[in-house]
């Protein structure tokens, strides 16, 4: 496989007709080698338009959400963002290449070990890798410039909203499937929220997502 062709396709016929037009997001997508955080009984997988399994019912992204994600989160240079969900480290290096600071939690010590090894081999050193359970929100740190939560959830958490700074983005995939939203949720002042549906996808639950209280009568 040439990979460079490869990477070059992914990004071409999968990410540009996502509407990521980006010129910033397109570049780091050369420059972050997707192919380095994949499972290496995986790697031939590294730029299809496919989810990757990474082990205990935990998977990447497709390449079109993570940088549809990044894109919209319209990450600053001076910015913090908390990540859940860091699954191989990718997306959580992608973000550390736009801001100043990652602090990322991982509930499976094997995939925080795994992340830890990958961001450590591709010299990506503002990441924190947290062990632990982000579903319900991540106060340790608080508030952040931008959330990027990577695995859907049944509903968002109110924790998350609070853990924002005003002015702050927050990027979720809430509800059920077959038709989970992607939303982006801007904090526009103490008490107010705006949000933005940004298209419809189906993923896997983060371990621990809070469902939402059912009746029966």
């Amino acid at each position: 496989m040439n990979i460079e062709q490869a990477r070059f396709n992914m990004i071409e016929q999968q990410i540009r007709p996502w509407d990521v037009l980006d010129a910033d997001v397109l570049e780091l997508l050369l420059v972050v080698k997707r192919e380095n955080y994949v499972p290496a009984a995986h790697k031939n997988l590294a730029f299809v338009d496919s989810e990757i399994p990474l082990g205990g019912g935990a998977a990447m992204f497709t390449p079109k959400i993570e940088a549809r994600l990044l894109q919209d989160v319209n990450l600053k240079k001076h910015e913090s963002v908390l990540e859940i969900g860091t699954g191989s480290g990718y997306m959580a290096a992608l973000l550390a290449h736009k801001g100043r600071h990652v602090t990322t939690v991982e509930i499976a010590p094997e995939l925080k070990l795994l992340a830890e090894r990958n961001l450590a081999a591709n010299a990506v050193g503002n990441v924190t890798v947290e062990l632990g359970n982000g579903a319900q929100g991540w106060a340790n740190g608080a508030p952040f410039d931008v959330i990027v939560i990577s695995g859907a959830l049944p509903v968002l958490p109110d924790a998350f909203l609070t853990q924002l700074k005003v002015g702050g983005r927050l990027a979720a995939i809430v509800g059920a499937a077959p038709a989970m939203k992607a939303q982006l949720i801007t904090r526009t002042g103490e008490a107010s929220y705006d949000t933005v549906t940004l298209f419809e996808t189906d993923v896997a639950y983060l371990q621990h997502a809070t469902t939402p209280s059912t009746f029966t009568f």
